[in-house]
This record gives C-alpha cells, sequence and structure tokens, in this order.
C-alpha cells in the first residue's frame, strides 16, 4: 500500500518548483536509506553536529556549518548570532534583547513572504528591522544611511526570485557593512547550488535549504566564518532549542552532501535542460499557445518552461482541481503566463501533464 493510500492522500504532480506546501522536493533513495539507518539509532549530537560542520565547510568552502532545522529558523538563529555572539547570559535572555545591539538592516526590496514573512523570522530574536530604501528598490546609499545608525547587529540580505526592484550588489552591500564593522548575511533559500558564489561575496554566514535542491529531509544549513557559525549553533541553548534539528535531518543532509560530490552536474544540467526543451516544443504544438525556455532569474542551472495562455487563472485553477491535481508557478497569472519546473517531475508525470493541458485549453 502506497503511503498515498495509507492516510487517504492526495497524490500530487508538482511543477511549481521547490514549494514548501507540496513537499519541497523528493529524496533520492540513498538520503532515504541513511535516514532510515538513523532513527533507531543515537548519537551524541554535538558530535554529529561536527561531523556536519566538516561537511557542509568541505562542500562550500566556508569554514564551519550548521544544519538547522530550516531556512526560515536558520534566519532567526543568525540574528540570534550576531547580537549575542555565542554569550551564554545573552544566548538565555532572548528574545530579550535588553543592553545588546539588536537592530537589523534589511532592504526593504528584500522583505519576502515564504509562507510567513521574514521580517517575523528577524524580530523572533528579539531584533528589529531598520529597512532600506523601498518595496520598488535600494541603492547602496540607501544601505550606508541605515547602517549608520545605532546599535546594528547585522546587515541581512536575500537571495532570491522572489525578490523586488533591480538586484542589489552584494558585494558592494556587504563591504559597506563590513566597514562599519557589522557581519552581513546572505539568505540563500533555494540558492545552494550557488552557495559557494553566495560566500565569494564576503558574507560571514549564507544561509541555504537542504531540502530544496539538496534533497536532504526537511532541513536548512548554515556557512560562513567559524565564530558566527559557533554562535548560532549556541542558541540550541537559547531561542534555538525549538528550532533544533532532528537526528535523522542531519544524517539526511550528510548522506545528500556526499550525493553532491559525487554528482555529475554537467550531465544533470544538460538533461533537465533537454527535458524542458522537449516539453516546450510539444506545448508550443497546442492552439493559442505560445512557450519557451526560461532561465532562473537568481542564475541557478535550473531552466523552466513559461507558457502564455488565453486564460492563466482559469488553466491553473482546472490543473489544479484535476485528478491527479497539477500544480504551476501562478506569480506571472496577469500576464496571462504560466511557468513551470519539471525537475522533480518523471516521464510519466511530464506525460499526464502534457494531456491534462491539450485537455483543458481544446
Amino acid at each position: 500500500m502506497s503511503i498515498h493510500d495509507r492516510y487517504r492522500l492526495s497524490v500530487v504532480i508538482n511543477a511549481k518548483g521547490t514549494y514548501t506546501p507540496l513537499g519541497v522536493s523528493r529524496s533520492s533513495d540513498g538520503v532515504a536509506a541513511a535516514v532510515a539507518q538513523a532513527l533507531p539509532e543515537f548519537f551524541v549530537m554535538d558530535e554529529l553536529g561536527d561531523r556536519a560542520s566538516e561537511a557542509i565547510a568541505q562542500v562550500t568552502g566556508a569554514q564551519a556549518g550548521a544544519v538547522v532545522h530550516c531556512t526560515a529558523a536558520g534566519i532567526t538563529l543568525a540574528v540570534a548570532a550576531t547580537m549575542t555572539g555565542g554569550d551564554p547570559r545573552r544566548t538565555a535572555a532572548l528574545p530579550d534583547a535588553t543592553d545588546m545591539h539588536n537592530r537589523v538592516v534589511l532592504p526593504a526590496c528584500h522583505v519576502v513572504d515564504y509562507g510567513h514573512s521574514n521580517l517575523q523570522g528577524i524580530r523572533l530574536a528579539g531584533a528589529q528591522v531598520d529597512l532600506a530604501g523601498d518595496e520598488d528598490g535600494c541603492t547602496i546609499a540607501d544601505l550606508e544611511t541605515e547602517l549608520d545608525g545605532p546599535d546594528i547587529a547585522c546587515l541581512m540580505l536575500v537571495s532570491s526570485r522572489l525578490t523586488a526592484g533591480e538586484p542589489i550588489d552584494l558585494v558592494a552591500a556587504i563591504r559597506a557593512a563590513h566597514r562599519r564593522g557589522v557581519p552581513a548575511i546572505i539568505d540563500g533559500a533555494a540558492q545552494f547550488p550557488r552557495i559557494a558564489d553566495l560566500l565569494a561575496t564576503g558574507a560571514d554566514l549564507v544561509l541555504v535549504s537542504g531540502q530544496k535542491y539538496l534533497g536532504s529531509p526537511t532541513a536548512g544549513m548554515a556557512a560562513g566564518s567559524w565564530a558566527l557559525v559557533q554562535a548560532l549553533r549556541a542558541q540550541e541553548k537559547g531561542i534555538g532549542r525549538v528550532m533544533k534539528p532532528t537526528k535523522e535531518a542531519i544524517v539526511g543532509v550528510l548522506a545528500a552532501l556526499e550525493e553532491w560530490q559525487a554528482f555529475d552536474r554537467v550531465k544533470w544540467e544538460a538533461d533537465e535542460l533537454a527535458k524542458v526543451d522537449e516539453f516546450v516544443a510539444a506545448v508550443a504544438r497546442i492552439p493559442g499557445v505560445t512557450a519557451e525556455v526560461v532561465p532562473d532569474p537568481t542564475g541557478l542551472q535550473v531552466s523552466r518552461a513559461l507558457l502564455r495562455v488565453p486564460d492563466a487563472k482559469r488553466l491553473a485553477t482546472e490543473l489544479e482541481a484535476g485528478t491527479p491535481p497539477i500544480y504551476v508557478m501562478t506569480d506571472r497569472m496577469a500576464d496571462n503566463e504560466l511557468t513551470l519546473e519539471l525537475i522533480p517531475l518523471d516521464a510519466e508525470e511530464i506525460a499526464t501533464v502534457l494531456a491534462r493541458l491539450w485537455a483543458v485549453l481544446t
């Protein structure tokens, strides 16, 4: 009996990408086996955390790393780390940030809703947020103005396709923070494949999901300077206690990192692009539909299919209402455009998507 049948759950076709409400991603058989091995075992959790730090450092080039419950938890813990420096008294006091530098500078155009606002993730640590610029953009001068304020704990930047305005020069932004002795954190969300590039900006800490393109169990990762990673791990004796990673999550991340190192990414990228090319060519045969291959706007080596249709809202609604439900990206729906990410889908699922598109659109 399948897990869907056992618990009376809907079988879903996820062409929406690494989307948390749909379970994010599919883990490999190897990762699943490692998790199954971990579940009945005991570990010294600090020791397991040390092995994870070593593995993250080896893969990313950072000085150290840590597994956290998820990237959202990583935001809260990273901010707490900059406020406390790992000091036990301060760590125990949070979210009471009395007598601490507790102001976080964030570009207003980097306020992102991941299902909850990243503003809330920052404030959970007891910090206050100083927004730089506005929702349409943020210049380095805007950042400099806010960084010159009192009690600045850190600069928080976001690398995501969900940010607004013109992309910020991350290197220049981080240098502006460092000139003032302020640490800089990048929330990389789904950007694990680009984590080395994000660290190369000079960021003190980069936060990414382990569950999205790495395919681990539910987990986030922090990679960066030794001191700041240790201060982040110290939060497990404070507010981080409710966000701690499980033994199976850490082991799953370790297994996923091992697979990543052995992975032929050049071949994978070519195979995935060929899959999208073939899909786009097939969809373009549907009357009234145009389709093209579009790259990820943040520079991830991920290609997606962009469909222009007469009524995108109706199409998305009917796809979700069918059996099985098919979910697609709808952030450009107002322009009658839908985007599909095919990475997790097999040939049978892609054939189902094509058949449904034909049925609904013709």
